[in-house]
């Protein structure tokens, strides 16, 4: 059977950071003998090359071909398509890892939509990725519809046809942004690129030691040389004009201005400050026309102008006043209405913790030149943040806690002009957010796990992403748990942080169902009725499982939750034959057809005797927090510890 996808790893010194993503690669839908993962062990000095080669002999698909250490990923990259025998080659970084459907997914959007590239959608746990990018999916994406500029990794997937016919090939040797080059010249000559978004196709991993390539500080000279080569790429591909500022303006912002700004500039030593601003502005001045800098936001034109003026003094100034600039976003009520979560919020911006007032009138007057003093280049992005106040927007994106996938929520919001101190004004935008769990992942339901709420403002220039809070009430539910689209999802406020999260499935003691109370328990007959604190959008099938002693095996029983003022009234029908001369404790699976249904004990037993059922109170065993037996585990350790050092003392 022809291979559909080759898959090329570069490796070098992962240690056991590649063992998620060989886990990946087996666990893919696409079958086995469709794919290839060819792993190019790039000189390892640690115990990579034999785990590889275990790997390969144990796996049919699995190739590794080991070489000289050559400096960087350029080499191994081109080694491994070379020795691809796929349709198409997807790229894979040693310490990433894909989603289980990626590959079989990417494959199948690239020829339904015959596309040369295909961008899969990423999340990135402790680093960065495109947001905008993936907000839908562009079956015919080019760098004028689409911000693909702002996605320059090579973990894409890639015609070899394509690649072969236009002759394109990674740089090779010790260098930087090799990948800007190659992808850059892949999206502008490929007769389509096809971006996906409705699956995590891609996992873009930050190590916990800190040791991914992209983190490590680097030779400005040499960095910027390297930079120089992506700018050739388009000016060699696209005319001057509109198109090649605003692909320039890709490296200007991501490149140079996010450099000279905020934390990063201040975090950096004197020194190497010095050595990369000067390095910044001599490709600035050569290379970019004033319609490069012109549509950056207003903070990032006025660290341009100040980088093209040559004034790092300034530079660090205004980084100083602008590291004081937060978002800040209060919730505003968290309840539900039909089975959809409705989330409240307001934002504004905030400076060393309180909000920032801007001038009542505002100016679209344009920045002429570099600015004459900081104080001016404050008053100026002030006065276009009023101005520019119509196109203020506010986003709730739910994340993923465990994997940092990333989904949009639908959002209605107004922007308010709220009177400040001295004539001046708060500019805060007021929104509501509906959360449907059956469609939040894209319009797919919510996997089980954690997620948190997160808030991005887009405000004054700035763009600002925060949680959704904090409130006063850390480790406290936010709203009872509501059933809705096959999961049970209880709002939460996190205990260390007091910032809005959903349990997805997992909740137990939280769920608060000990707070049923044995004496509302109605027994009508065979039929039994009892209330508890789930909000319901209509009438929901449920499954009781009834546990006896003495061995008796345990009796399943579908039953319904019916909406009843602010909660659920359980109803179900007993077999009360089979139950007869034992009593039963009573657990409850809310959601009995997910992938891994719960029960959840509820602090009644059913006594039933000469076919009458009767309630008895119990206490509901306690459910351990996930970590809560190591907890206890270490406290005994602990605890031993403490004796042992008393008993040398004495």
């Amino acid at each position: 059977m022809p291979v559909k996808v080759s898959v090329v790893i570069p490796v070098y010194n992962p240690g056991n950071y590649i063992e998620d993503c060989i886990s990946s690669l087996r666990r893919q839908s696409l079958p086995p003998e469709e794919f290839e993962a060819i792993f190019v062990d790039d000189g390892s000095t640690d115990d990579t090359p034999a785990r590889l080669d275990e790997v390969a002999a144990e796996t049919a698909n699995f190739k590794v071909i080991h070489q000289e250490a050559s400096g960087w990923s350029g080499k191994p990259r081109n080694v491994g398509i070379a020795a691809s025998q796929g349709e198409f080659v997807m790229f894979v970084d040693n310490d990433d890892y894909l989603g289980d459907e990626a590959l079989e997914r990417m494959y199948d959007y690239a020829v339904a939509n015959g596309a040369d590239v295909v961008v899969g959608k990423m999340a990135g746990k402790g680093r960065g990725v495109p947001v905008e990018l993936f907000r839908r999916n562009h079956p015919r994406a080019t760098v004028d519809n689409a911000p693909l500029i702002d996605s320059l990794t090579p973990h894409k997937m890639f015609r070899r046809a394509f690649l072969d016919r236009i002759g394109l090939r990674f740089p090779e040797g010790r260098r930087r942004l090799e990948d800007h080059v190659f992808v850059t010249e892949a999206y502008l000559r490929a007769d389509n690129v096809s971006v996906l978004s409705d699956y995590v196709c891609y996992y873009h991993l930050k190590r916990d030691d800190a040791s991914n390539a992209g983190f490590q500080r680097f030779d400005p000279v040499g960095y910027f040389a390297n930079l120089r080569e992506a700018l050739d790429v388009v000016e060699k591909y696209t005319e001057p004009g509109p198109t090649r500022d605003r692909l320039f303006r890709r490296w200007l912002r991501n490149e140079m201005v996010e450099r000279m700004r905020g934390k990063r500039l201040l975090a950096a030593p004197e020194d190497y400050r010095r050595d990369l601003f000067t390095e910044i502005r001599g490709v600035v001045v050569e290379r970019f026309g004033p319609g490069v800098a012109a549509g950056l936001q207003p903070t990032q034109q006025v660290v341009a102008a100040l980088i093209a003026d040559g004034r790092l003094d300034d530079l660090v100034a205004f980084a100083e006043w602008e590291v004081s600039v937060t978002s800040k976003v209060e919730p505003d009520g968290v309840e539900w209405d039909g089975g959809v979560l409705r989330i409240g919020l307001s934002a504004e911006l905030a400076s060393d913790g309180t909000p920032m007032t801007f001038p009542a009138e505002g100016s679209k007057e344009p920045l002429a030149g570099p600015p004459a003093s900081v104080r001016e280049a404050v008053d100026w992005v002030g006065a276009h943040s009023v101005a520019g106040f119509g196109r203020a927007t506010v986003e709730v994106l739910l994340t993923e806690r465990a994997s940092s996938a990333q989904f949009f929520q639908p959002v209605e919001f107004t922007r308010e002009t709220v009177p400040g101190a001295d004539g001046r004004v708060r500019l805060v935008l007021r929104g509501t957010t509906a959360l449907d769990p059956a469609t939040a992942a894209d319009g797919g339901p919510l996997d089980a796990g954690l997620w948190d709420v997160f808030v991005r403002v887009k405000l004054g220039g700035w763009t600002k992403q925060s949680k959704l809070g904090p409130v006063s009430l850390k480790g406290s539910t936010a709203a009872d748990a509501g059933v809705a689209g096959g999961r049970v999802v209880l709002p939460y406020w996190t205990a260390k942080q007091g910032t809005l999260a959903l349990d997805v499935d997992m909740a137990g003691e939280r769920l608060q169902l000990g707070r049923v109370a044995p004496g509302e328990v109605t027994v009508t007959g065979d039929r039994v009725e009892v209330p508890v604190p789930f909000h319901v959008p209509g009438d929901t099938p449920v499954l009781l499982e009834l546990t006896g002693g003495s061995g008796a095996a345990p009796a399943k029983v579908p039953g319904t939750l019916r909406p009843q003022d602010s909660g659920a009234l359980l109803e179900a029908v007993l077999p009360v034959g089979d139950l007869d001369g034992a009593s039963w404790r009573v657990a409850l699976s809310p959601a009995p057809d997910a992938e891994a249904p719960r029960f959840h004990p509820l602090p009644f037993a059913l006594r039933v005797k000469g076919g009458t059922v009767e309630v008895v109170a119990v206490r509901a065993p306690r459910q351990p927090a996930a970590g809560q037996p190591l907890v206890r585990r270490a406290r005994r350790l602990a605890g031993k510890l403490v004796r042992r050092l008393r008993a040398r003392g004495r």
